[in-house]
Order: structure tokens, then C-alpha cells, then sequence
């Protein structure tokens, strides 16, 4: 299927393309539902338990603390958080300038930040943001991550 990327941003179009190259077209990815049985339902909870899996595995091998929060928030903040990391971490070294110790000094501005919800609330930001949202969240004038709760 053919995308119309003139109305991203010049800096943005890559990406989106190297995303959308490893994805099915809607047509495809239902015809490829259907063929095997897999209702949308079964497909979400098979595609949430392999992404829940990797990054359980991520923050194991990472050595990332456990986040905090309600139980039905924890699966989904650990998602989000392995998914913004992992992001940022492509965007930052692996395509970016970033080298090993810039990112190893974000990576324990990563671990300092354990509410669920924030992971959570940071799930659509872009990875290139990651940065600014840590210093905000780790501000020490501010005294915590969330002047809310």
C-alpha cells in the first residue's frame, strides 16, 4: 500500500517509512487474521503478552527497577517504559550522536523514575523527548516526580 508522507515533517518521514516497511497494510494484516482463526480480541492479548514478555527481558537485562502503582497499571507501564526507552535509545545513539556515556547518564535518570502512571502518561511522547521528560520528572526543585499524588 502506498502512504502520502508529504504532510510529516522532513525530520519525521524516515522513520515513519522504516516503521511502516515492517508493517502489514490493514488489508493484509485482517486477511492474515482471518485465515488463522485469530479474532481481534485473541490477537491483542497474544500481541500484549509478547510485548509484556520483551519487556519483562528488558528490564531484567537492564537492571531497570520495578515500577510502582496500582497492579492493573504495572503490565502497561512496563510496556510503555520499555517501549520510550527502547525508542529514545535508537533515536539517541543508534541514529543520533549520542555516545555509551551519554546514554548510561540517562539511563539512571530511566531507573529513578518508578510511578507506573508516568510511564504510562509518557507512552505517545517522541523518543527524541525523553531527555527533557526526565529532567522534569527528576527536577530537584520540584521535590518529586509528581506534585499531584
Amino acid at each position: 500500500m502506498d502512504h502520502d508522507l508529504s504532510n510529516r515533517p522532513a525530520d519525521k518521514r524516515a522513520g515513519l517509512a522504516r516503521w511502516l516497511a515492517g508493517k502489514d497494510c490493514t488489508d493484509c494484516w485482517k486477511a492474515a487474521r482471518e485465515g488463522d482463526g485469530t479474532g481481534k480480541e485473541e490477537w491483542l492479548a497474544a500481541k500484549r503478552a509478547e510485548e509484556q514478555q520483551a519487556a519483562a527481558a528488558w528490564a531484567q537485562q537492564f537492571q531497570m527497577p520495578p515500577l510502582d502503582g496500582p497492579a492493573k497499571a504495572l503490565d502497561w507501564g512496563e510496556r510503555s517504559r520499555h517501549q520510550l526507552v527502547s525508542a529514545a535509545y535508537t533515536a539517541l545513539v543508534s541514529e543520533g550522536s549520542w555516545d555509551e556515556a551519554d546514554w548510561a547518564e540517562l539511563e539512571e535518570k530511566v531507573r529513578t523514575v518508578t510511578r507506573a502512571g508516568w510511564w504510562i502518561d509518557q507512552r505517545d511522547a517522541e523518543a527524541l523527548d525523553l531527555p527533557e521528560l526526565l529532567d522534569a520528572a527528576t527536577d530537584d526543585d520540584r521535590g518529586t516526580e509528581n506534585p499531584f499524588r
